[in-house]
């Protein structure tokens, strides 16, 4: 059998493309999986592994699809060899136990995760640049609800409502209402009660 696995690392992705190239590349039955660059733990990837039986194939659409770094895939990797489980990566070939099929997936794991560890450099970089240059940088999300509309629910919590209360008025979340009030009004009392 032949078994595709589709995968994305946000939830934003969309994985009918993949979807479309593992049907056209014959498979019998496709695995999806939605997960985060942070997440280990792939819970719909270790269920197709213990389901793979010998000489299946595993197809995956390219390379990063399959595992998170090199490490990673030259285990899985060995694993799915010594069940006689082959690998089909569309963008690259089957890869299977001969010392090529080893050798071009080394090479290929190297590569890609010397192309995430790049990306992961320049973008060090760049946060590094936009400190040192520009002094309205910010890193991470920018805040869902202004400075305005916090202020706003604070004074609402200054005039005796409750966090709740002021979460139901506001549709603020308790948690994030106390965050905010506390930096933007570190010493006062409301910003904690």
């Amino acid at each position: 059998m032949k078994y595709g696995y589709a995968r994305v690392s946000t939830e934003g992705q969309m994985l009918e493309s993949q979807v479309h190239e593992l049907l056209g590349a014959g498979v019998d039955k496709i695995y999806k999986e939605k997960y985060t660059g942070a997440t280990i733990y792939r819970p719909v990837f270790e269920k197709l592994l213990k389901k793979l039986r010998p000489h299946d194939v595993l197809v995956v659409t390219k390379l990063d699809r399959f595992a998170r770094n090199t490490h990673e895939a030259l285990e899985v990797m060995q694993v799915l060899f010594d069940r006689q489980i082959a690998i089909y990566i569309l963008n690259i070939g089957l890869i299977d136990e001969t010392p090529t099929g080893k050798l071009i997936f080394t090479v290929f794991s190297a590569f890609a995760q010397f192309e995430r560890d790049m990306i992961f450099t320049r973008t060090q970089d760049g946060k590094k640049y936009a400190r040192a240059t520009n002094p309205n940088y910010r890193e991470g999300r920018k805040p869902v609800y202004s400075d305005e509309q916090i202020e706003t629910a604070y004074k609402w919590r200054i005039y005796g409502n409750t966090f709740r209360e002021v979460s139901k008025r506001s549709g603020i979340s308790v948690a994030t209402l106390k965050r905010r009030f506390a930096m933007l009004h570190p010493k006062s009392k409301h910003s904690k009660m």
